[in-house]
């Protein structure tokens, strides 16, 4: 027990009390309209892999228990399953999110979330998550057409950490700049004046480090004179549309598919050759049911000469995430627990040459899995911009 001060008096608080009285304050106060359902366990992922029970969280945190299961409360990708689904308007995002404040708050990591600490270290020493030089951070454009970005200029190429360091990534930030180039688009870079967007450190409950990467990105924004920003990944695109705004500042923000959609109808962009292939389009968390981006890259597809779109089991609204959000591409998955296994398998299922998405995470995460994969079910994994580079 412990004393609360109200007013003149003193009033005495239970430590469950208190839990609760601390996940409403960090945002998690929707997890009271929960009455058990269960349909946020029937959707989620997990349970496609082990058990899993995000009901028993929210049932836990509704009455303050101080014994929540470590490693199940990081368990949680915020992929957006069940919030789409749950009938009482229960975001078990925001109520998993405040529970992971409370453990960061006092460095209470389980054994598979080790790794956040070093992420931690490099995101305030380098402003990346890979520990890359941060003078390093537009290596990835050197010999190529690519500028500083000046204040004027069409749109600012926010790359990303991934696509900075990550040496499989660096390819789809290469063909982004030679989709910009071919279409005439005045863009420049920001090199080294770049962090982290923030998103997935904010989702492990850091939420003070996500608010200093933010004011620098926001800081280095203004003092570039930017107004309209281009993004390769669904989780900056989600952190700089809804979370950035929480600062009264408000950038244009358009995803890659979005910009290439608009070059092509435009008629700045022209698709010249063929792309002979049978493909699938897996549709990231972050870019369809976080932001409700499913049209644009299925339009762009469907302008390249030759390609067969064959559309997986779960598309869409329903895509099966690939388990690297909410922090948990810096963690270890065990093979048996990886949604990426499924994923892969799918497309497979559906004849696919080619799995093509638009997440670095998605990436990374099909690529460990299709080595997997028999010889005879070889499959490439592709972001969007690499079919269209293909084909200019």
């Amino acid at each position: 027990m412990t004393n609360k001060q109200t007013g003149d008096s003193v009033e005495t608080v239970a430590p469950e009390q208190e839990i609760v009285e601390v996940i409403k304050e960090n945002g998690g106060d929707s997890f009271k309209y929960c009455y058990q359902c269960g349909l946020c366990d029937a959707v989620c992922p997990w349970n496609r892999v082990r058990d899993f029970s995000m009901r028993k969280i929210v049932r836990q945190a509704t009455f303050g228990l101080t014994e929540i299961d470590q490693e199940e409360m990081w368990r949680c990708t915020t992929c957006g399953t069940c919030p789409q689904r749950c009938p009482r308007g229960v975001n078990q995002i925001e109520a998993g999110v405040a529970l992971r404040k409370l453990a960061a708050e006092y460095d209470v990591y389980p054994g598979n979330v080790a790794p956040v600490q070093t992420v931690i270290a490099n995101l305030t020493s380098q402003g990346n998550s890979l520990g890359g030089d941060r003078e390093q951070r537009a290596e990835w454009a050197k010999g190529l057409p690519v500028k500083p970005y000046a204040e004027g200029m069409e749109i600012l190429y926010f790359t990303g950490c991934y696509l900075s360091y990550d040496p499989r990534m660096r390819q789809v930030a290469t063909a982004t700049a030679a989709i910009l180039n071919k279409a005439g688009v005045d863009f420049g870079i920001l090199g080294a004046a770049e962090n982290c967007c923030g998103e997935s450190i904010r989702k492990t409950g850091n939420e003070d480090l996500f608010k200093r990467l933010a004011k620098d990105n926001i800081k280095a924004f203004i003092d570039h004179g930017v107004k309209r920003v281009l993004v390769s990944s669904p989780h900056c695109y989600h952190t700089f549309r809804n979370e950035y705004p929480e600062f009264m500042v408000n950038f244009e923000v358009v995803f890659i598919s979005e910009l290439i959609a608009e070059l092509i109808n435009d008629g700045r962009l022209k698709l010249n050759g063929e792309y002979p292939k049978k493909i699938t389009y897996h549709d990231p968390c972050y870019l369809g049911r976080h932001n409700g981006v499913y049209d644009a890259p299925r339009e762009v597809l469907g302008k390249v000469p030759g390609l067969e779109l064959n559309e997986m089991a779960d598309s869409r609204e329903n895509s099966l995430c690939c388990g690297g959000g909410g922090g948990h591409i810096w963690m270890e998955t065990p093979k048996e627990d990886r949604f990426s296994d499924l994923r892969v398998r799918q497309a497979v299922e559906v004849g696919a040459e080619v799995l093509v998405t638009s997440c670095p995470y998605c990436i990374t995460n099909f690529t460990d899995s299709s080595l997997d994969l028999d010889e005879s079910e070889a499959l490439e994994i592709r972001d969007l911009t690499e079919i269209i580079q293909a084909v200019l």
